[in-house]
């Protein structure tokens, strides 16, 4: 191919940003902007750690406790800096009016309140004001946008049954879902069962991290103990066939992270994150950004990350899309239009 006839090939790519998806892996910390930290953290005389500031975005890795231990302490010390209910609504609706611009139609975004409670009043009190904050930044930027509450799991399993219920209260007020996130090596799976098993009961999307920092034997023991409807990253399914397939065949939709899999250290590159092959094995993608306070990279940064390094075209992204609609618990009448959207893009009308 002439060199000229290649770049007229790559600048007809259609434009990513136009294309209709949904967020459906973004932590509620993890979802602020850089800008917004340092600004908060100056307001309040918070002194941040370099990893934060001029190296930014900083370098993780998460392959070993130490490692983990870094990239949580980091995630702690930006959480210290929401203080005030206008710095909770801020963040929501800058994350908002930040996937809209990339795209995005609808946005699931996870919190546990409990890393909040001893601030806002409780963990109900910071239920009701994400709650409210997600409604008015959803109206204002014209974002569907529903909440998961998500316990963790380095802390007891009673805590997250207390979040569950708490869960189950405001399944018919904005929550949609009910996760458990943190390193995946820490704990038992199996304790936070019983947990799942109350959100289960109210309807709630089950949605757990698994297959990220452990691999597919985890995955096994996610869908055997939690049986989620989607999971928190999931990509190391890929590692047994038997595992990949038991995801596929019950239509569990992979919450995949490309730039994050590569930031902590599970993929070398973004070339080796296995998003070909779970689409070659009939997975359900739907790709996310995880926190990209730390990683970068927003929901637009994803579907860019896959194509330039998978050389994915554009049917393909499309497809991807339509997963991640179809994935999330969107109303009917906002997945009808987003998928007649998407159709539109693909078709270049």
């Amino acid at each position: 191919m002439a060199p000229d006839s290649r770049a007229r090939t790559v600048t007809e790519r259609r434009d990513l940003r136009a294309l209709p998806k949904a967020h459906l892996h973004l932590h509620f910390t993890g979802s602020m902007r850089h800008t917004t930290l340092l600004e908060l953290a100056e307001r309040d005389g918070v002194r941040l750690p370099d990893a934060l500031v001029e190296d930014w975005p900083p370098t993780l890795s998460a392959a070993d406790e130490k490692g983990w231990f870094r990239f949580q302490r980091l995630y702690d010390v930006a959480r210290a800096v929401l203080r005030t209910e206008d710095d909770v609504r801020r963040l929501v609706r800058e994350a908002a009016e930040d996937d809209a611009a990339d795209g995005g139609v609808w946005t699931e975004i996870q919190v546990d309140p409990s890393g909040y409670a001893a601030r806002f009043g409780g963990i109900t009190a910071m239920t009701d004001l994400v709650l409210d904050a997600v409604a008015d930044a959803s109206r204002a930027t014209g974002l569907g946008m529903a909440v998961v509450i998500a316990a963790n799991r380095t802390r007891h399993p009673l805590d997250a049954r207390t979040l569950a219920r708490l869960a189950a209260q405001y399944a018919d007020r904005g929550v949609v879902g009910f996760g458990l996130s943190n390193d995946e090596r820490r704990g038992s799976t199996l304790d936070f069962g019983p947990a799942f098993a109350i959100a289960e009961r109210a309807g709630l999307l089950l949605v757990p991290h698994g297959g990220e920092l452990r691999g597919a034997d985890h995955v096994r023991t996610c869908l055997d103990a939690l049986h989620p409807g989607r999971l928190g990253h999931g990509v190391r399914s890929v590692e047994d066939p038997a595992v990949l397939d038991r995801v596929v065949e019950a239509g569990i939709a992979l919450e995949v992270c490309p730039t994050s899999n590569v930031s902590l250290g599970v993929y070398p590159d973004l070339a080796s994150v296995p998003v070909p092959r779970l689409l070659a094995a009939g997975a359900t993608v739907a790709l996310g950004a995880d926190d990209p306070l730390l990683f970068g990279p927003r929901l637009l940064g994803q579907y860019e990350a896959v194509r330039d390094a998978h050389g994915l075209d554009d049917d393909t992204l499309a497809e991807l899309a339509r997963m991640s609609l179809r994935a999330s618990r969107a109303p009917s009448d906002v997945l009808a239009r987003a998928l007649a959207d998407v159709d539109a893009w693909s078709t270049g009308q």
